[in-house]
């Protein structure tokens, strides 16, 4: 059974910076395609970023802010998180979909709030 922990959420300034990690256990790594969701209070879960083998895709709010990138030795993905909004207030959630042999299959982690505010 996958299971996805999150980390490095909490309170920063505007302006500021913030890197969430997300380690996977219980599977094969890199048969996943790995992402960061979010979801603001009264709102519905959006993604923010998401990684595969070799490609990355963002959510327009965040491009040239946030980065995504995996560490498939450490069955880690992160989210590097600069130049922070209050808009970007939310539960941040990690997330894994399953390709080839696994395809399918989805994953999602208990979340960690970050909070952007003065």
């Amino acid at each position: 059974q996958v299971r996805l922990v999150e980390s490095g959420g909490g309170l920063v300034h505007p302006g500021g910076s913030l890197r969430l990690s997300c380690a996977f256990s219980g599977s094969i790594f890199s048969f996943y395609t790995m992402g960061w969701y979010r979801q603001a209070p009264g709102k519905q879960r959006e993604l923010v970023a998401r990684i595969a083998s070799f490609s990355t895709n963002y959510v327009d709010s965040v491009k040239g802010r946030f980065i995504i990138s995996r560490d498939n030795a450490k069955n880690t993905v992160y989210l590097q998180m600069n130049s922070l909004k209050p808009e970007d207030t939310a539960v941040y959630y990690c997330n894994a979909a399953g390709t080839r042999s696994v395809s399918g299959t989805d994953y999602w982690g208990q979340g960690t709030q970050v909070t952007v505010s003065s």
